[in-house]
């Protein structure tokens, strides 16, 4: 398959500060890639870097197999679509979408053909003279994703999108994203800390920490096999057991009340607190505390605070991380 976007060994600091500290990555064409991390873990620097608002220190950064290490951002093939997503509130939604193509001198009649064919891409149909402020966040976030997508970028560019939206509009859009993006074919590059975000939409994922990618892969090997305590404890809720000089990550839905897995263990309940579909229970165990996740189905009888249970689960799905 080929390679939209290559980085090899980039760096870059700010002052004293090594915001990404040799980065190699390739991303396929066509692929949605998630860049997953915490605040200061440099993904954001490195989709900036991509996008040509930043320059690297160091490195190669490679655009459709092209060097664009130092070229600016207006001559490369990408767009970006930010959290505030930077409307033009005087403007109609129309106009918003075809301000880059009128910057590009593109003849009035093909641009406005081409911002309504956006438009309907992210299906806002019949919204073209409405003005940003009459908007929802989730309609803003659509017209900021058409204003990007009518310049037929190679690669679109998404910096925690979603981040201003609540919790069920969201969902909706995690959704709606990944349709478009598999509708379109192009590659996505999407910046988020939000682990549940890249887990839902993306086809790989890279987890950053500390300036550099400490794994990659699939939202399913990065989930079941986190290669780290920080992955682990990073990416969903992992139960780390300190056994022999060894810590092992396990999931709290693998685990369970009972004897029915090959591993074993007696403790004392700290905490059950109820999610709605699930009831999270802590159990402490020695000097760790492991949490389950149990379905609340109607049927079982969970334990209370204080009370003595036995917990178990198969060692299939344990992994060392440290």
């Amino acid at each position: 398959m080929a390679i939209a976007i290559r980085l090899s060994n980039v760096a870059k600091s700010f002052g004293e500060v090594k915001a990404v500290d040799g980065v190699n990555l390739e991303i396929a064409d066509g692929e949605f890639f998630a860049m997953l991390g915490p605040s200061g873990s440099g993904k954001t620097t490195v989709l900036r870097l991509i996008a040509g608002f930043e320059l690297p220190d160091s490195g190669l950064i490679e655009i459709d197999g092209v060097d664009v290490s130092q070229t600016p951002p207006f001559n490369r093939d990408v767009n970006t679509v930010f959290q505030d997503y930077a409307l033009f509130p005087h403007m109609t939604v129309l106009e918003n979408v075809e301000y880059g193509l009128k910057v590009k001198k593109v003849v009035k009649e093909e641009r406005i053909e081409r911002a309504r064919k956006a438009l309907a891409r992210v299906k806002l149909e019949g919204y073209e003279a409405r003005k940003p402020g009459q908007l929802s966040g989730g309609q803003r976030q659509r017209v900021a994703l058409a204003r990007a997508l009518v310049n037929e970028p190679k690669v679109l560019l998404l910096d925690e999108p979603l981040g201003a939206l609540d919790l069920k509009l969201r969902h909706e859009m995690q959704i709606e994203l990944k349709e478009l993006q598999r509708d379109i074919g192009i590659t996505f590059i999407f910046v988020t800390h939000d682990q549940e975000e890249a887990l839902t939409m993306a086809d790989r994922i890279a987890v950053f920490n500390q300036g550099n990618i400490v794994q990659m892969g699939s939202a399913r090997d990065i989930y079941e096999e986190p290669n780290s305590e920080f992955v682990a404890g990073f990416v969903g809720i992992s139960n780390l057991l300190h056994r022999e000089g060894r810590v092992i990550s396990i999931r709290p839905e693998k685990i369970s009340l009972g004897s029915e897995g090959d591993r074993t263990s007696l403790g004392q309940v700290a905490s059950v607190m109820f999610l709605g579909a699930l009831t999270k229970i802590d159990v402490a165990i020695g000097s760790d505390t492991l949490t389950l996740l149990s379905k609340n189905d109607g049927l079982e009888k969970f334990p209370s605070t204080g009370e003595q249970v036995e917990v178990s689960w198969n060692s299939k799905y344990e992994f060392q991380v440290g």
